[in-house]
């Protein structure tokens, strides 16, 4: 007699827990590989690839697909039905630590934006700068190599003013 009911309920647990296994969606990606999931396939995913559907879902997707296939419903406010429809995919907490990290990084950029900008606006100052003085016809001298002081001939001040008008023309915007 107890073989019997161990039997039985050896053959019932194991159907109970074949249960998940039944819930299960079958699809084949856009790369052609079978996709298995609890959750059902993308949205954009083509009615013919979609292999294997859960029991318990099939008035869900029936809803899904006529919301996104209505000719009154736009297909923004179908994907909100579909997305109000299907079960959430992404944790919070795991949200949540994507939109810090973006924001992190977005702050990097802009941080690193205002940086560059201000060593732009230096460096157009000082070409301005330099500019003038070369605009101003007075006599510039340099050093050299070994120290001593050399003055710009015509041609050097003529170069030195097409370098500086580069950078004016770069740092200037």
């Amino acid at each position: 007699m107890v073989r019997p009911l161990l039997a039985l309920l050896a053959a019932l647990s194991s159907t109970l827990l074949a249960l998940p296994a039944e819930a299960q969606w079958k699809w084949k990606d856009k790369s052609g590989h079978v996709q298995y999931s609890d959750l059902p396939p993308p949205l954009g995913t083509p009615e013919q690839d979609i292999l294997g559907k859960p029991g318990s879902q099939k008035g869900r997707v029936s809803v899904i697909q006529t919301a996104t296939a209505g000719s009154g419903v736009p297909a923004a406010s179908a994907s909100a039905a579909s997305g109000a429809l299907s079960p959430r995919t992404v944790e919070p907490e795991l949200e949540a630590k994507r939109k810090k990290a973006e924001a992190e990084v977005a702050a990097k950029t802009k941080a690193e934006d205002a940086k560059i900008a201000a060593a732009r606006a230096d460096n157009c100052t000082r070409a301005k700068a330099q500019m003038a003085t070369l605009d101003s016809g007075i006599r510039l001298a340099r050093a050299n190599a070994k120290g001593e002081r050399e003055f710009l001939d015509d041609k050097q001040r003529a170069e030195e003013a097409k370098r500086v008008r580069d950078t004016i023309a770069i740092d200037c915007k």
